[in-house]
């Protein structure tokens, strides 16, 4: 027991001595420690101080040198600004004695001017003075002449313009004349070459349809059934189609009646297929005359197309093909008008390639010109206007429009087509046979060609022949001269082109005939 508590003493006495060695030895190491970071830490200090001292040094020459260079580009930019002040100020001392020079100048001119003033002023006393004399000399002059001829000055004026008018008129009729005569052997060769040549390569034909037409029955009893009872299948049928139909002692034959070719044709169908069926009452009727109408519609379509599709025209709008086939059932003077507009569309085509223009806009225009006489709604613009508002509407070419407004000269022509659209017009429906006039429209424009003619002063007859394609007129021998003969044919031309509407052209012919009679006794 005593030798284990020894034990113990002994090794508790062993662990405070070394707990003491331990401490010592780590204090030690401690301040060893200590010490070396206070050299370290001096150490660093002194290389801070020598790095700081070396940046300082190098920034104090950093901003010396930029001090410098400052300094040094104040200096060059107050030298240009002064050498610019100088300069200014040598230019406008320059502008100082240019300024006191031209002052200097003007003040001579100045005296100049008013010692020229003061000569003016003389010459003009002396002038007024001169032109004082001359005009009591010239009135000195005026009265020995008006007292030697017995003539005022009035009246030797008037004798003197009515003899330069008489001259000039002469001369201007003789340079007419000779002017004419040189654009007829310039012009009228290869103008008539193109036309013959135009209608030569054009077969043309001839249609001519008027306001009735006729449908034929083989027998009376038929005639009773499209009458009806009471006649309410006549008048069921009338009001179906729009037309007038007359059933009168004609054998054999009922006639159809209307303005509009397209509701006679609907009616001659209509009829031709109820008398076919052999059912005729006013449902029957009205069912047949509707079916009828869309054939007729879908008809004219095709008539359309087919008419396009043989001239070669491309890219027509639907509505303006529709508007083509509807020209199969109109007529314009006794001229079926799909006829005419074909005709002109190979006029035109033909004109044009011996011109050198656009064939297929002349072809275009050529078929397209009369279409606003087929256009179903009420206007009050002349055709040629409305188809040329239609034109536009349906976006063709401008020289295709113009040539349409144009070709009655209700517009001014401004392409070079119109001219050939206008020409080819009148060549179809002037040739003999094409159309018909009504006999009072004949009439009057007869009358009123030959009143026209009339009202010139000289003209003693006049007379309309050849169905009014030439106008002989017959004037006093005495008061009208060869030269105004040529003259007063000329203006008569002019005043019926202004102021007349007709086809084709007139010859004005101016007949002067001199008769001496002596009697012998």
């Amino acid at each position: 027991m005593s030798e284990y508590v020894m034990l113990i003493v002994g090794v508790l006495a062993g662990l405070a001595v070394g707990y003491f060695i331990g401490q010592s030895l780590m204090k030690k190491k401690v301040q060893d420690h200590e010490g070396i970071a206070k050299k370290e830490a001096e150490k660093i200090i002194k290389e801070a101080e020598q790095t700081g001292e070396s940046i300082k040094r190098d920034k104090k020459l950093e901003a010396k040198e930029h001090f410098l260079k400052l300094k040094s580009d104040f200096e060059e930019d107050s030298s240009k600004k002064k050498n610019i002040i100088l300069q200014n100020e040598q230019k406008v001392k320059q502008m100082q004695n240019q300024a006191a020079q031209m002052l200097e100048k003007n003040k001579r001119e100045q005296s100049e001017i008013q010692s020229l003033k003061d000569k003016l002023g003389h010459q003009l006393e002396i002038a007024s003075k001169r032109k004082e004399e001359a005009e009591k000399m010239h009135q000195q002059q005026v009265e020995q002449l008006e007292s030697i001829s017995g003539l005022s000055a009035e009246q030797a004026k008037e004798q003197l313009i009515n003899a330069l008018r008489a001259e000039a008129e002469s001369k201007a009729s003789a340079i007419v004349k000779q002017s004419i005569e040189e654009a007829k052997l310039s012009a009228t060769k290869e103008a008539k070459k193109i036309v013959i040549q135009t209608i030569q390569r054009t077969a043309a034909e001839q249609a001519i349809e008027n306001c009735v037409s006729v449908f034929n029955i083989e027998s009376d009893e038929i005639k009773g059934k499209i009458i009806g009872r009471e006649g309410r299948n006549i008048r069921a049928l009338e009001a179906a189609t729009g037309a007038e139909i007359i059933v009168d002692d004609t054998p054999e034959a009922i006639v159809i009646s209307s303005f509009d070719p397209v509701r006679r044709e609907v009616t001659r169908l209509s009829l031709h297929r109820l008398v076919q069926d052999g059912r005729i009452h006013p449902a029957r009727i009205e069912e047949v005359v509707n079916k009828t109408r869309k054939e007729i519609n879908n008809e004219i379509i095709e008539i359309g197309e087919r008419t396009v599709l043989d001239l070669g025209i491309h890219g027509l709008h639907p509505e303006l093909i529709k508007l083509v086939g509807r020209m199969r059932f109109r007529s314009s003077y006794g001229q079926n008008l799909l006829q005419h507009s074909r005709e002109v569309a190979k006029l035109c085509a033909t004109m044009a390639a011996e011109m050198g223009f656009n064939v297929k806009l002349a072809k275009r225009a050529g078929l397209l010109h009369d279409i606003g006489k087929v256009y179903q709604e009420e206007s009050d613009l002349p055709h040629a206007i409305l188809g040329m508002e239609l034109a536009k509407k349906y976006k063709e070419h401008t020289d295709v429009c113009n040539a349409i407004g144009a070709h009655h000269d209700e517009i001014e022509m401004t392409s070079l087509i119109s001219p050939i659209i206008q020409v080819c017009d009148a060549i179809s429906g002037s040739r003999p046979g094409a159309r018909r006039e009504m006999m009072n429209s004949y009439v009057q424009r007869l009358q009123d060609l030959e009143d026209l003619a009339l009202a010139f002063e000289g003209v003693e007859k006049c007379y309309a022949i050849q169905a009014g394609r030439e106008l002989r007129v017959i004037v006093d021998a005495e008061n009208v001269n060869d030269e105004k003969a040529g003259m007063l044919s000329f203006n008569i031309s002019q005043k019926i082109e202004k102021e007349m509407q007709y086809p084709g052209q007139i010859k004005v012919t101016v007949i002067r005939e001199m008769r001496s009679v002596a009697y012998a006794k």
